[in-house]
């Protein structure tokens, strides 16, 4: 059962994702996201990397159509991914293997690390629009070098997956994460 740190996160989450504003999840969802992260200046000139995203961003929708449609009408809501929250832990290796190709995707000059205005672009794409990034680097950067490494980058990835703990940096590598309606939520 997800707790209210968890619910707060993973509503964060699905806005994103609810690409079309209808207040659940399906696959054209997941194209329209694909569709964000190609547009990327490193997506978009390498083909390669363009159809690892694709894969990525629609694998996602399998396996979240998978493990969460539980009526089975081809949508996700918000509640049925809050019902599976309990086997994110177990997903880790899946979660892991998104990060190389997320990673990629955003190292926009292919230096092996993660700037802090290649992280505002990963935010903004995340979220779909221009998002105020100010004091979330700062949070994520592990070991304070001012980059990402990609080692970081995998744990921070993992953390905001699957982590229940609010003080997990991991929380804020998608952006901040505002305080929890009648509580904290970590920020």
């Amino acid at each position: 059962m997800a707790s209210e740190f968890q619910r707060h996160k993973l509503t964060g989450m699905f806005h994103a994702f609810d690409t079309d504003r209808n207040g659940y999840l399906d696959q054209r969802d997941f194209r329209a996201l694909a569709d964000r992260w190609k547009a990327l200046p490193r997506v978009a000139a390498e083909p390669e990397l363009a159809a690892r995203v694709e894969r990525v961003m629609l694998g996602w929708w399998d396996a979240l159509y998978a493990a969460a449609d539980t009526n089975g009408d081809g949508l996700v809501d918000l509640d049925e991914i809050l019902a599976m929250v309990d086997r994110l832990p177990g997903m880790r290796a899946a979660v892991a293997e998104t990060s190389d190709t997320v990673f990629d995707a955003i190292d926009e000059n292919g230096d092996g690390r993660i700037s802090r205005e290649e992280h505002r672009r990963l935010v903004e794409v995340w979220n779909g629009q221009p998002t105020d990034t100010t004091g979330v680097f700062e949070l994520v950067d592990l070991d304070g070098d001012g980059f990402l490494s990609r080692a970081e980058f995998t744990e921070l990835w993992a953390q905001f997956w699957i982590s229940a703990d609010p003080a997990d940096p991991g929380n804020h590598l998608c952006g901040a994460l505002a305080p929890a309606a009648g509580g904290a939520a970590g920020a």
